[in-house]
């Protein structure tokens, strides 16, 4: 299994209104007394042998958390004060993760005061997300405000068998998980299970009518379509054929690559000048002035993102041009500026996922990044599809 959720799979759920959700109709152990109506309610349910199961406990010290106020949270001791609740491993390099967060904001919102208390499991990707600063900074930027726990030993991801960023579960009164969820979608029946969930807390409970979508794409008939698959700089793209343009590939190798002949191919990240190919990253191998050194990328995608790690910590500019222009102001991403020329770019400053691109249309193009800064390190591409019906 994947450590990423297929957003391939994640547009097929999308596409017909639902997620992969994985629900329990068996009874819980013996030695508890939670029945099947306490899970779940029926008309949700799905063949599953996972759940239920009682809950780990969280793996971690005080130093591990943020948003606690400097406590370490327990489990059975949320349980015990009256509370359902809902893991979410997530990565905050990760689009899928990031894409999820507008839904979690609103059922923390929702639902907190009447018992809901939303953990975020942060288990990273790639090693400059171990760092708890730099979680703890992507945390107050993206606004997130529910406890989360830093992972980055991967002691809670392997206790809960967990092989995929975003992924949730959802755990009842009694400490058991009922259900758990992973990739995007399934927004309506999340929220359909939290409410039965607290309804079983406080059965005369009044709550609100479930959410309408947050964005068109979430809406039933949204069309997904097929897209150029996530893509990694380093020794990982490699391997799954995701570099080209790279003859003799070494882990810390000073590389002067030449221009290519030909097509681009779709899906293969093309560096040309002076690179360095490290482990995890593409890595600009030089200063220079006249930014002779990029990489080429040909994709189809509706919206493109790169992880990228200014890695002295001083920011630079990363100039992106899409089929050889500038980006068009109608189809540049969330994080593109233009020069006093036009020009696009986006401003490094921190090590995370910079969205390029949102074009109109679903497409295919070809995008160059170009730098003038050594510190300029590429570790992958993402790429989103689906849009309103």
């Amino acid at each position: 299994m994947s450590r990423r959720a297929s957003l391939g799979l994640i547009g097929t759920a999308l596409a017909l209104g639902i997620g992969a959700w994985f629900f329990t109709n068996g009874a819980a152990p013996q030695q508890n007394t939670v029945k099947v109506s306490d899970v779940v309610n029926p008309v949700y349910q799905i063949q599953s042998e996972n759940w239920p199961q009682p809950a780990p406990r969280f793996y971690g010290t005080a130093q591990d958390w943020l948003n606690t106020g400097g406590k370490a949270l327990d489990l059975k001791q949320l349980l015990q004060s009256g509370h359902v609740v809902l893991i979410d491993f997530w990565e905050y390099t990760c689009v899928n993760c990031l894409r999820t967060l507008p839904y979690l904001k609103a059922w923390n919102q929702r639902y907190a005061k009447d018992g809901l208390v939303i953990i975020g499991i942060h288990t990273p990707e790639f090693r400059f997300a171990h760092n708890r600063s730099n979680v703890a900074a992507a945390v107050k930027r993206l606004g997130i405000t529910w406890p989360v726990l830093v992972d980055s030993n991967y002691e809670n991801w392997n206790a809960y068998h967990n092989n995929f960023w975003p992924r949730d579960y959802f755990i009842n009164m009694h400490g058991y998980i009922v259900a758990d969820h992973a990739g995007e979608g399934g927004y309506e029946e999340a929220e359909a299970l939290i409410q039965q969930l607290l309804h079983q807390l406080h059965p005369n409970l009044k709550l609100p009518p479930l959410l309408k979508p947050l964005r068109p794409e979430d809406a039933p008939g949204a069309r997904c379509y097929p897209m150029t698959p996530e893509l990694y700089a380093g020794q990982r793209g490699l391997l799954e054929g995701a570099l080209g343009n790279i003859p003799n590939w070494a882990p810390g190798r000073l590389q002067q690559l030449p221009a290519p002949s030909g097509t681009l191919e779709d899906g293969v990240i093309t560096p040309v000048g002076v690179w360095i190919t490290e482990p995890e990253s593409l890595r600009h191998g030089r200063a220079t002035n006249n930014f002779e050194d990029s990489i080429l990328l040909r994709y189809h995608a509706i919206t493109a993102n790169a992880v990228i790690k200014p890695e002295s910590g001083v920011p630079f500019r990363v100039y992106v041009f899409q089929d050889g222009k500038p980006v068009d102001p109608s189809d540049k991403g969330d994080d593109i500026h233009y020069d006093e020329t036009g020009k696009s770019y986006i401003l490094v400053d921190q090590p995370r996922m910079y969205q390029l691109i949102h074009n109109r249309t679903f497409g295919s193009h070809i995008l160059t990044l170009t730098s003038n800064s050594p510190d300029f390190a590429l570790y992958s591409f993402t790429f989103t599809s689906c849009t309103e019906g």
